[in-house]
């Protein structure tokens, strides 16, 4: 994900300062790993010293002065470009679940690695009902469903991998040892 683009979208309707971005980071996006506070001033320094973003005021509230922060006239051009361009998939497989099964299979453990892809699907079945539960509760936004609907699609292709590699990981123990 690219944070600074996410805060070009979020100052896009209008300026705020880093506490108000990382809120509606964490309200618009609620899947996503929440930002650090830390990432938010980080991103918005970076924002500023390439000319997307400016200062746009101070507030007070009661506590440390905040600086609100505004789109420059680049800053909607550099969101315009970000949002036209089409992300590649993914070109290579990263991901800590076909690392283990790989290693379990390497050292030759074909129960370990069977054990694993068993309680894995267990763990994504019960994370397919948590989501589907959140994604069709009453009080569901939009970003709600929108970001459940996301992590179900990905989850229910990892459910067909675990499913297609246990029969492959059983064809091949058969193989083996016949």
């Amino acid at each position: 994900m690219s944070t600074s683009h996410v805060l070009l979208g979020l100052l896009a309707t209008g300026p705020r300062h880093g506490y108000e971005l990382k809120r509606a980071h964490d309200e618009r996006l609620p899947r996503a790993r929440p930002l650090a506070f830390g990432q938010v001033y980080a991103t918005l320094a970076r924002l500023h010293r390439d000319g997307l973003v400016a200062p746009a005021g101070q507030e007070r509230d009661g506590g440390p002065d905040r600086t609100a922060y505004a789109l420059t006239g680049e800053g909607p051009h550099a969101l315009d470009r970000w949002l036209a361009t089409v992300e590649p998939p993914m070109p290579y497989v990263a991901s800590t679940l076909f690392a283990k099964v790989v290693v379990a299979l390497l050292v030759a453990d074909v129960d370990r690695a069977r054990d694993y892809l068993i309680a894995q699907r267990r763990a994504h079945t019960a994370r397919l009902r948590e989501l589907t539960a959140v994604k069709t509760a009453p009080t569901a936004s939009l970003d709600d469903v929108l970001a459940a609907d996301f992590a179900i699609a990905h989850l229910d292709a990892d459910l067909r991998w675990l499913h297609t590699t246990l029969d492959r990981v059983a064809d091949w123990h058969r193989e083996v040892h016949s």
